[in-house]
């Protein structure tokens, strides 16, 4: 009987953490889950979440609209525990299967579904746009008088303005005369993948005097990397700082794609939304509703590391983390659309 009760033990100790995974699905919007921007961001916080929290983890990668919500439906199909839809334009499927599946828990980033059973994961992107701007300013150089940066938008939509909007304010916050060159890559999904069209309008800033270069538009900024690499040329950036084109990363951390030209990254913590999400699932407190990632909860920021640690000296840090404080305190309010 001893030994039956010992062996009845391990057998329970054994198959309760099995009963307890859960299983999340993920799907992703245009550009695939190595963009190396917004959606590997999504997936580096799924990661996390499989090595840490020991769920099951399946993605899908439609490519286009049309494999969307049968990728989506299929999770639900299959009982899996919590899925996602990475980017503002899965909101209407994830909103049409979550209300076939109330049962089950769904969430979408970057916009918000009004369902019980939905998380709807946003940020305050302009926050985190009004640091780099002043990173920018303060990095840029006048020439013939005057001072020009640029920003490349992926998609033109009110999502990306709030990117937009935020760099100018925190630009023109150090330099209220300075100019800032807008452009958006299109006005379909596929701005989110047009690294050639990003790389055209890059090189057409620059022509302009623009010497630094931010880019909101997913896969479609590598194109500014590949072309602030071939202004720049050979030799190091480090040494002739003021000589140099940079660009401005966004969504992960990107200062590493071109060493010394990147002069930070605005950071939209998509990992933390994805993680601290399927975290609450596995603690059984998962609920509806939509969060807020800003500044006050490390949501949004700017990116400091051994890459471009050179490129922002401890003045310019000193200044834009007082403004920071600034922002969260409510000091500062942060445009987050064009004014009118």
């Amino acid at each position: 009987m001893k030994r039956f009760l010992a062996i009845l033990s391990l057998l329970i100790l054994v198959s309760v953490p099995a009963l307890a995974q859960k299983k999340v699905g993920i799907v992703f919007d245009a550009g695939g889950k190595n963009d190396r921007s917004f959606n590997q961001s999504a997936w580096e916080g799924a990661l996390k979440a499989q090595k840490e929290l020991g769920i099951i983890l399946k993605d899908a990668e439609p490519g286009d609209s049309s494999g969307v919500e049968e990728a989506m439906r299929a999770f639900a199909s299959e009982g899996y525990d919590l899925v996602f839809g990475i980017g503002f334009a899965n909101a209407p499927y994830i909103e049409k299967v979550a209300k076939e599946f109330p049962h089950l828990n769904f969430a979408i980033v970057d916009m918000v579904v009004d369902l019980p059973n939905v998380s709807s994961l946003v940020f305050k992107e302009h926050e985190g746009s009004f640091l780099v701007g002043m990173i920018a300013a303060m990095r840029s150089r006048e020439v013939n008088g005057k001072r020009t940066i640029g920003f490349i938008g992926g998609m033109e939509i009110d999502l990306i303005k709030k990117f937009e909007q935020g760099y100018v304010q925190g630009a023109k916050t150090v330099y209220p005369a300075i100019n800032v060159i807008v452009n958006y890559v299109g006005n379909t999904p596929t701005a989110w993948n047009d690294p050639t069209k990003a790389k055209e309008i890059a090189n057409a800033q620059m022509g302009k005097g623009a010497k630094v270069i931010y880019a909101a538009a997913g896969g479609s900024g590598n194109g500014l990397f590949a072309a602030i690499k071939e202004k720049n040329g050979k030799g190091n950036c480090y040494r002739r700082i003021k000589k140099c084109v940079y660009a401005i990363g966004v969504d992960s951390n990107q200062n590493y794609i071109v060493p010394g030209q990147i002069l930070t990254s605005m950071l939209k913590r998509v990992d933390v939304s994805v993680f601290s999400t399927i975290k609450a699932l596995t603690e059984g407190n998962l609920k509806g509703g939509f969060r807020v990632f800003g500044l006050e909860n490390d949501g949004v920021g700017y990116a400091l590391d051994k890459f471009n640690g050179k490129l922002i000296n401890k003045t310019m840090k000193k200044v834009v983390e007082q403004y920071k404080t600034k922002i969260i305190n409510g000091e500062i309010k942060v445009r987050d659309k064009r004014p009118e």
